[in-house]
């Protein structure tokens, strides 16, 4: 079967995937976000979504905010699609997302361990319907264990995997990070998989079975500090001053300074001292950076604070040492490097539009955009059956 409508404008013939048809099952952020990708490099994806008010992520709204029929979160993971709703409980229903199956190249899904093979969809089947078939899933904590059955959201495996441990100074509680990293990062890995096997199926012509899980995923996020601690580097501990690694040396952190803050990353702490007019830490024996970290740091940090961030961003810049003021969104969007970046897009949807980020990709050479809008619940289904009744009418 062929899909020949659908595909915005704005996406080139030559993008890689052009051609590569995408059943994009989940919901929320993870599974959806591969889709994304893999839309943005030119997939057509199909979001396959329950008729009772689809993808649970159409109405998790951030501060309120909605786009249309929708949140506003909803169109920036599922901008680029188009929205086929079926009741994949429905026998009649089932057989027409099966029938999709046999024309589709990826099918990628978030469900449960076990729903997808209650749902009579697991790979098998897929596989069986279609022996080149990518399937691809993600899920919280992976098909075993004790954990299998725990909810996978992406605060949650933070908290499990450690990786709130890392973050803040030694009196603060365990601090997450405020982005749902565990959940992107996994979408970006499941993409990688998807991408690894279209590329088999191309030389082998055999298609396969691709699986990550958010506590994989984060897990593979802490691989630098959680193999010094495998390889004797000693249980984390967070620092006092400034922490913003568990085993670096000072300086690395960020700072006050009379006026706002900077962030200083590797460099020698004798160098530092001259650098910024501090005897103490220029004369401070480099045996003791990591050990006397927290009094470095408390140092670095007395000393800053009588400057303006623009005096040290001057005088370290010119050192050739690794410095970045530290900036909130309205400074960041204000700065000539970030409009140099070309990183934000307009979608619209009827007369409405709306400015969200956009793929950052580039292939030849070229920033990647796609300006439409997350599709209306089931807005492709008149024309996918009409499809699908004309391939039938062809066999």
């Amino acid at each position: 079967m062929e899909f020949n409508e659908g595909a915005p404008a704005s996406v080139a013939a030559s993008l890689p995937l052009d051609g590569i048809v995408v059943l994009d099952l989940s919901q929320f952020l993870a599974g959806p976000s591969a889709a994304l990708r893999l839309a943005d490099l030119g997939a057509k994806v199909i979001k396959v979504e329950r008729r009772a008010g689809g993808d649970a992520g159409r109405s998790l709204e951030l501060a309120g905010q909605r786009f249309g029929d929708a949140s506003t979160l909803f169109h920036t993971i599922n901008r680029n699609k188009e929205s086929y709703a079926a009741d994949l409980k429905d026998p009649a229903e089932r057989a027409q997302v099966e029938a999709l199956v046999r024309g589709a190249d990826v099918v990628i899904h978030n469900f449960r361990p076990g729903v997808m093979d209650r749902l009579g969809l697991g790979y098998a089947r897929i596989a069986e319907l279609n022996p080149r078939i990518v399937y691809a899933g993600v899920s919280g904590y992976g098909d075993t264990g004790p954990w299998r059955d725990r909810p996978g959201q992406d605060l949650l495996v933070q908290a499990l995997s450690g990786i709130t441990t890392l973050s803040g100074d030694r009196d603060q509680a365990p601090t997450p990070t405020a982005l749902a990293i565990v959940d992107m990062s996994a979408g970006a890995q499941l993409a990688i998989g998807i991408l690894s096997l279209l590329v088999r199926r191309g030389v082998t012509g055999r298609g396969g079975r691709v699986d990550v899980s958010l506590i994989d995923t984060a897990i593979d996020l802490q691989f630098e500090p959680l193999t010094v601690f495998l390889n004797g580097g000693g249980a984390p501990e967070r620092g006092e001053v400034r922490n913003a690694n568990v085993y670096l040396p000072a300086p690395y952190g960020i700072y006050d300074t009379a006026d706002g803050h900077i962030a200083l990353a590797m460099m020698p702490i004798d160098t530092l001292g001259t650098v910024i007019g501090n005897d103490r830490l220029a004369a401070w024996p480099a045996a003791q950076w990591l050990g006397e970290r927290d009094a470095i740091k408390a140092e670095i940090a007395a000393h800053l604070a009588t400057g303006t961030s623009a005096h040290w961003l001057a005088l370290l810049d010119a050192a050739g040492l690794w410095v970045a003021p530290v900036l909130d969104w309205p400074a960041l969007i204000a700065e000539p490097g970030f409009q140099a970046l070309d990183a934000i897009q307009t979608i619209t949807s009827g007369t409405e539009t709306m400015r969200t980020t956009r793929s950052p990709i580039r292939i030849d050479g070229h920033r990647l955009e796609a300006p439409r809008a997350a599709p209306m619940l089931g807005e492709a289904n008149v024309r996918i059956d009409s499809e699908l009744r004309h391939a039938e009418g062809q066999r």
